[in-house]
């Protein structure tokens, strides 16, 4: 007793197990293993259940192939040449024959229901970009897994949007980042985007990316505002490829900072192009398209049941009767679904006559919701028949999401 007690005073050692291929067996199927296991799976263990019965969820992991599942309760040995143990039942007999055979096998074994009597402790563990953050309480006695949770939160949150810098110490590859800023709230932005614009050395930014964010980078990062960039004999995007290049080039970190996601009519498919032939290493980093997060922002679905199964987002760039069209508006308007519109604030006038001329109703209801997801938001209604004069009456501008559907109506019924 006495020896357990100074056991139990003393701090644990904090190390990292190895466990790819090596043997761990869990015993109990319930909601500790249900959290416990995928991160065993992670670590690549030979990982074996013990268990009559399991959560549906560590069924799927079972009739997955990602564990072994012995259905049925523990028995003596099930143990053997076993690295870590993992006891986990409602049973309290079975946990204590489950941890003495661990001691007596030198089993390194997690108990859920008697820390005391473990010989290792789980800590609250994070990840963020091949750093793993563990939180372990040095105690017992007084042993708080809520403030070990929120530690861990707060250390892996400030990982990943920067706020908590860790400088690279080794070579860093040059290349650069795509980066999807998503529709203007600057917390929209992906956790890996945001970390990315705090390691950035050089930021190009549209004007449509989350604007807001440029304020918080230090102040030797050089921001690029793509629509300034000296285009001299090169073309708008051309410009913009050989800024990337150079920069690049020059070994900088490079974040290429668009509006929505870099391949919905972000052009970041030829940036990429760009770099590649000029073997410069490209990562892209999808973000929130506005095609869906601005109608959500306004309240509208673009999908609801009984309403639209379906949505299809098209560019207004062009105007319908324009020989460089390549949208299909006959076919669009006769299918029953949610139609988006990006960038045809202008155009909404043609696009809706085209759109009644091939079939679609005139008292369809149409959503334009300006500079959506900021605080500038407003969104204003109207139908097929009236959207062209309502958005010239209600001066509404670009950046614009055009949504036309009944499911505009769907929050207001």
């Amino acid at each position: 007793m006495a020896e357990h007690a100074t056991r139990a005073a003393q701090p644990a050692y904090p190390v990292g197990l190895r466990l790819s291929g090596r043997r761990v067996v869990v015993i109990g199927g319930g909601q500790v293993a249900q959290r416990r296991l995928p991160a065993l799976i992670a670590a690549g263990a030979d990982i074996v259940l013990v268990s009559p019965s399991a959560t549906p969820s560590v069924e799927a992991m079972a009739e997955a192939g990602e564990i072994r599942w012995i259905k049925r309760a523990y028995a003596d040995g099930d143990l053997a040449d076993t690295w870590y143990a993992l006891v986990a039942t409602s049973d309290a007999e079975a946990n204590n024959a489950a941890s003495a055979e661990a001691e007596r096998t030198r089993t390194w074994c997690v108990r859920s229901d008697d820390a005391g009597a473990a010989t290792a402790w789980t800590p609250a563990t994070g990840r963020s970009e091949g750093v793993t953050v563990a939180v372990l309480t040095s105690e017992v006695s007084g042993r708080d897994p809520r403030r070990s949770a929120a530690l861990r939160d707060a250390i892996v949150e400030g990982l990943r949007d920067g706020t908590l810098a860790a400088p690279h110490h080794r070579t860093r590859t040059p290349g650069v980042a795509l980066v999807g800023g998503g529709p203007g709230d600057p917390d929209l932005i992906t956790v890996r985007g945001r970390r990315l614009l705090a390691e950035a050395d050089v930021v190009i930014a549209d004007r449509l990316g989350p604007r807001d964010l440029l304020d918080e980078l230090p102040p030797h990062v050089e921001v690029i505002d793509a629509a300034k960039i000296p285009y001299g004999r090169y073309m708008a995007q051309e410009a913009i490829n050989n800024a990337l290049i150079e920069h690049a080039k020059a070994g900088k970190a490079v974040v290429r900072l668009k509006g929505g996601d870099p391949y919905v009519f972000g052009r970041g498919m030829e940036e990429a192009q760009a770099l590649a032939e000029a073997g410069i290493a490209c990562t892209v980093v999808p973000g929130i398209s506005s095609s869906i997060s601005v109608p959500g922002a306004a309240g509208i679905p673009v999908t609801h049941r009984g309403v639209a199964h379906e949505f299809t987002v098209v560019s207004g760039h062009v105007a319908p009767d324009d020989e460089r069209s390549l949208v299909d508006w006959p076919s669009l308007a006769k299918l029953r679904g949610t139609l988006v519109v990006l960038m045809g604030v202008d155009k909404i006038g043609a696009i809706a006559q085209t759109l009644v001329a091939h079939g679609k109703a005139p008292d369809t209801p149409v959503a334009l919701v300006q500079e959506g997801t900021t605080a500038s938001q407003r969104r204003v209604d109207a139908t097929l028949a009236t959207v062209a004069e309502t958005a010239r009456a209600a001066d509404v501008r670009p950046p614009a999401v055009i949504v036309i559907g009944d499911v505009v109506t769907v929050g207001t019924k």
